[in-house]
This record gives structure tokens, sequence and C-alpha cells, in this order.
């Protein structure tokens, strides 16, 4: 039975704090590091975090320099065989779902599945547009991150620190390097996991994308990278005619 380290990461979110903790303390799997990462919250968020004080491994509340700044004090903390960050707001699919990860093949370097997608009132929006590849290695995301960062499940002595020269989208950065480290990436083929729609991204959605361009581009090429871009607008607009939604 491998470790798990869950790190969550949280600013200001007293409205969907509490669900996030509760898919995480619920899991039948029990051999779970839990660590929140809080960004100095003020709005009562830190109230909620430590009402589970006694079911939460580690809680860090102090002024960070940004997301991926909060994720590498949280990686810093990890003990676990394998890292998971659920943020705020986000939660694990279901109560069996990190047995089940698990259980679908031993000692993967990484395991990955399919996110549910929701809105502001939890309410589902179905599968998210990028469906998981059936397999996965470090070029899958040439066609756009199809899998999220709440769906990836990765063995922590191939991780390294998030670069913070990005600053909206350095989880995709992470996960290429981890994925070309690995040797053996498991589908476990099940939703695992429930994402909120609009995190920073999508509030900073041209930024993002300028990120994420520049991020393909050193692992893919420009010229590749160009041409594949096209593929994805033309996917991005045939799914938005047919659903009048984008479910990224």
């Amino acid at each position: 039975m491998p470790k798990l380290t869950i790190i969550t990461i949280v600013y200001n979110n007293v409205r969907d704090i509490e669900r996030t903790i509760n898919s995480v303390i619920n899991q039948t799997y029990k051999k779970i590091e839990y660590i929140i990462i809080d960004g100095k919250s003020t709005d009562g968020t830190l109230d909620i975090v430590e009402k589970y004080s006694n079911q939460i491994s580690k809680i860090v509340s102090e002024p960070d320099k940004g997301i991926y700044d909060a994720m590498n004090k949280g990686l810093a903390l990890a003990t676990g065989d394998y890292v998971l960050f659920m943020n705020s707001g986000d939660e694990i699919y279901d109560e069996h779902t990190v047995q089940e990860v698990f259980d679908s093949s031993p000692g993967a370097d990484i395991y990955y599945g399919e996110t549910e997608m929701y809105d502001g009132n939890w309410e589902s929006l179905g599968r998210r547009r990028h469906e998981a590849p059936e397999q996965f290695d470090w070029t899958s995301f040439k066609y756009g991150m199809n899998i999220s960062h709440q769906a990836i499940y990765i063995r922590k002595s191939i991780l390294t620190p998030y670069d913070l020269k990005y600053k909206y989208s350095s989880d995709i950065d992470w996960i290429i390097k981890a994925a070309k480290k690995s040797s053996n990436i498991v589908n476990v083929h099940r939703y695992v996991a429930k994402y909120l729609v609009g995190g920073m991204s999508k509030k900073k959605h041209r930024e993002s994308l300028k990120e994420r361009f520049q991020i393909f581009t050193k692992y893919y090429g420009l010229i590749p990278n160009i041409f594949n871009h096209v593929i994805i607008a033309g996917n991005l607009l045939f799914y938005f005619l047919k659903h009048k939604r984008t479910n990224d």
C-alpha cells in the first residue's frame, strides 16, 4: 500500500473548501497524508480548515508568491510515495477513488483518469472536452492538456518543483517533465476527479494561453506547435458548435 500525499492549495475560498476536505478525508484508502497550504485567508477559510485539523496532517497558513509557489511549499512537505493536487473547490470523484486507482496496477510511476466538470452552482457539465487518452506519454499534450491536474497521481521521486517563471500554466510543464521520466504510466479507466470551472487559468485566460504556447513550443518545436494549434482551434470550434460550451 503506497502512501499518497494529497495537497490542497487555498486562498479565500470559504464557500468551497469544506467540499474538497471532505472528499479527501472520507476516502476508504487510509494511507493518505493530507497537506493544506493556505495563503493567509481572511474570509473564514482557515476556520473551516481548523475544524478538521485532527484529520489533516499539516496545515500551513502564510502569504505566498502565487499558486505555484504555494504548490512548491506543499511538495517540500510531502512524504508520500505519490503526490496528488486537489485544490480548493475540486473533489476526488468518490470515496473509493484512491483505493481503485492503486488497485488498478501496482507500482506505476503515473496513474491518470477522467475528470468531470462542474459549474459554480456545483452542477455537472459532463466530461472535459479534452478526453483522457487511452495511452499517455510526454508527447500527449501536443493537442491540448488532456489530463487535468486533479486527475493525475505521480510518483514523488520523479517530480521536480514547479517552474515559477510560469504563473498560470506551470502545471503543464510540471506534468510533461514527470512523464518524460516515467517508464510505467497507467490509465485507470474511471472518473477520478471533479473540477470546478473558473480557476486562475480561466481568469487570466489570455496570459495562460501564451504560456501554454511557450511550453508546448519548448517541448514539441515551434513549427509543429503552430500546426498542432490549428488542430486545437478546429477541435474547440467543433465542440463549441455542438455543445455550446468549451468544457476546458
